[in-house]
């Protein structure tokens, strides 16, 4: 199995994660081809929190598996662990109740705290509408870039070859085997495996083997707002009330984020050409949001907008599986924006299911990831979904 030829398509942090996971196993030809950069794509887009916090438990212990990482690695990655908290409203203390006991059962460790404890917490906060909060002291932020450059760091290191500025235009097969893929300029690779982990991008790539992979490209914006005088180490706050999610941004800055899904199918994007900046509609619902959870910023600005583009399938949650019937082909994209804090435990699922056969944690089994699940309608769904904000799971 060490001997396969193996081709990874996509150099962003699922990609990279996945090399470096195939190469420090063994695998002793690793190929990643990346259309642009590395770190490009949606990478390049990430809000980079890190947290726990899922409805779906393999999701929420993929997160748990990956923390370490970021803990181990700390300043290399930008890693900041101020904390992570989800607050709610009166109509989804059961869902936050039920899913923190879900966590906790997994070892993750987590505590539901009240309004009170929450403002000791965040004393810029406005809490007269929270009636619950779960807190991960572990939880915080990072930098998705030098984590992505990081994993390229190690794949290297084992062995592993990464080619910047190669297209993939498809990928080649004979019979029921992988062969290798055919780059945009006409270059043929071999492979025995070939990985597809390009995110939006997979989806034309699997169309052209008459592989349907469901996934739609959604734009999504985030501000930086100034908060007008530095701001000390807060916890990342998942907003369920105002579905608004926020996290520091440097000494005094900090990056806003949508929680609001309801409009999902208006917002559908070209991932090769969207606009970079938040509408102005978006900046006054987004400030208007944030204005009424931290009245406490004395004078907060909006600095600068920009967007980036979700992998979104029907359930809102990845595929990470061999598919379409072919030996040695495996998809591992559809992530909706939740990559980033998965990203390392993603990439010891895929070096499981090639060289196991399966996946060798019991709290992440390979079967919730199939693409199969879609077509027979048993999507991957939160245990305790939240109201209003069900794809936060």
């Amino acid at each position: 199995m060490a001997s396969r030829r193996a081709v990874v398509i996509g150099g962003g942090l699922i990609g990279l994660s996945i090399a470096r996971a195939l190469a420090t196993r063994g695998i002793s030809d690793v190929l990643v081809l990346e259309r642009h950069q590395l770190a490009s794509g949606g990478t390049g887009k990430s809000s980079g929190i890190v947290r726990m916090h899922y409805g779906v438990p393999s999701i929420a212990a993929m997160s748990w598996r990956s923390l370490p990482v970021f803990e181990q690695l700390g300043a290399e990655v930008g890693f900041r662990q101020v904390g992570y908290t989800v607050i709610v409203g009166r109509e989804n203390v059961e869902p936050l109740t039920a899913n923190t006991a879900m966590h906790q059962s997994l070892g993750i460790e987590v505590d539901l705290i009240d309004p009170e404890r929450l403002q000791e917490l965040w004393p810029m906060m406005n809490v007269d509408d929270v009636a619950l909060a779960s807190y991960e002291p572990r939880g915080g932020f990072a930098d998705a870039t030098q984590l992505a450059l990081h994993f390229g760091r190690v794949a290297r290191d084992h062995g592993a070859r990464i080619r910047q500025n190669a297209p993939v235009a498809r990928i080649l097969t004979e019979g029921d085997k992988v062969t290798g893929v055919e780059l945009a300029d006409g270059e043929t690779v071999e492979a025995d495996l070939v990985v597809v982990a390009s995110g939006w991008w997979s989806k034309r790539l699997l169309a052209d083997l008459d592989i349907d992979f469901p996934v739609e490209a959604y734009r999504s914006e985030l501000l930086i707002v100034d908060a007008g005088e530095p701001l000390p180490d807060l916890p990342v706050v998942s907003d369920l009330i105002s579905l608004q999610y926020c996290r520091l941004e440097g000494a005094g800055q900090f990056l806003v984020g949508n929680s609001d899904h309801a409009d999902f199918q208006k917002k559908f994007a070209d991932p090769d050409a969207y606009s970079n900046m938040a509408a102005d509609a978006s900046i006054e619902r987004y400030a208007e949001k944030l204005l009424h959870r931290f009245p406490g910023f004395p004078d907060p600005s909006v600095t600068h907008t920009y967007a980036g583009v979700y992998d979104v399938p029907p359930d809102w949650n990845p595929v990470i599986a061999p598919v379409g019937g072919l030996d040695g082909l495996i998809l591992a994209a559809g992530f909706a924006g939740h990559g980033f804090k998965i990203s390392p435990a993603v990439g010891d699922l895929v070096a499981d299911l090639v060289l196991e056969g399966d996946s060798t944690d019991p709290d992440i089994p390979a079967a919730d990831f199939r693409l199969e699940r879609f077509a027979e309608g048993k999507p991957l769904s939160s245990l305790h979904p939240y109201v209003g904000a069900g794809e936060m799971r």
